[in-house]
């Protein structure tokens, strides 16, 4: 199983809407002959890529890290490739979400031996987006920030660049390939001029301030958010979006991303959005360098709101922490909503 996942991740940024899936058959003897994975979103399952690469009764169990599709979509139902190749065991990481999937009666149904629930876990954080996106139709919220020990993500002259490493910035670029469209606000164009390379970007800009001529209009499909206008001008797509306390509507654009077919968003931006994100984010990508810069007025990770007690502080779980020297990488989860 382990092994079904780490194909499946090959795929990563590739597969939207569909899930990653990686699987493995084994012959009567547990020697592995044949493997596959989901390579792009239109082609072949996992299970097809593998199970066409056998004979019929060479293979004995099938490991998948997700439950094999009992029905019609952009390719035929892997049950029934998995019953014509005469399979004898198979062994599913989780269970389908969704809700047109009967893989597992289907299978037992033919007679074959099913076994459920291993790396479970493991399975489920692989496919979070999908999960969320089937469950609650609902597009995946992540934020990546940066920072330094006393969490600064600027100096109070908002200079920032650079707070890590080459090497934790590098690894950014792989965490962008993960999700459908990365996320940024006008005042981080404006101040930073970035590039953000990515097929498709969102830009919250309320009163279309930034300029044209900005670098990160140079290149992908862009969402403008914005209070003035709707329309389509080559690569830049403007959406008219309803305003609350000054501020573009975080709930719109959101809900708007989901009907525009953007399963998972990336949002890299200052404290301001980043602390009216935090009321949807799924995860969080916090990379800390081992910096201090001792400037009381200088800018922090999140910025939002006043609090009076420690009690009504967000909580979060750290799900992993990872070393890009001389920087980590912190992953964290949410425990409750912040409002």
């Amino acid at each position: 199983m382990q092994k079904c996942i780490e194909l499946a991740k090959q795929a990563e940024g590739k597969t939207s809407p569909n899930p990653l899936v990686g699987c493995v058959i084994t012959d009567e003897f547990d020697q592995i002959i044949a493997t596959g994975y989901h390579k792009k979103y239109g082609d072949n399952h996992a299970e097809r890529d593998a199970l066409l690469k056998i004979n019929t009764g060479d293979g004995d169990t099938l490991y998948v890290n997700l439950e094999p599709c009992s029905h019609y979509g952009k390719t035929p139902p892997c049950t029934d490739l998995i019953i014509e190749k005469g399979i004898k065991h198979v062994v599913i990481g989780m269970c389908d979400p969704n809700p047109l999937v009967n893989g597992i009666a289907q299978l037992r149904k033919a007679g074959i031996d099913v076994t459920v629930g291993v790396l479970e876990d493991e399975c489920k954080k692989l496919n979070e987006v999908f999960i969320k996106n089937v469950t609650e139709q609902k597009t995946f919220i992540a934020i990546k920030t940066a920072a330094t020990l006393d969490g600064k993500i600027a100096t109070s002259n908002g200079s920032s660049k650079w707070i890590t490493s080459p090497k934790a910035r590098q690894h950014v670029y792989e965490i962008r390939n993960r999700y459908d469209a990365i996320m940024t606000s006008s005042n981080t164009i404006v101040a930073d001029n970035p590039q953000m390379f990515h097929s498709r970007k969102i830009i919250l800009d309320r009163k279309l301030k930034t300029s044209l001529n900005s670098d990160i209009y140079k290149q992908g499909e862009i969402f403008i958010f914005n209070e003035l206008k709707d329309g389509v001008n080559n690569n830049l797509n403007f959406v008219k979006t309803p305003v609350k306390d000054g501020k573009i509507s975080l709930e719109f654009v959101f809900n708007k991303l989901y009907e525009l077919g953007i399963m998972s968003v990336l949002i890299e931006c200052g404290s301001k959005l980043n602390g009216k994100a935090l009321k949807y984010a799924d995860k969080i990508y916090h990379f800390i360098a081992p910096k201090i810069t001792g400037d009381n007025s200088a800018k922090s990770c999140f910025d939002y709101r006043k609090i009076n007690k420690i009690s009504e502080c967000v909580n979060f779980k750290i799900e992993n922490v990872e070393f890009y020297t001389p920087d980590i990488l912190l992953i964290y989860y949410p425990i409750d909503k912040t409002s």
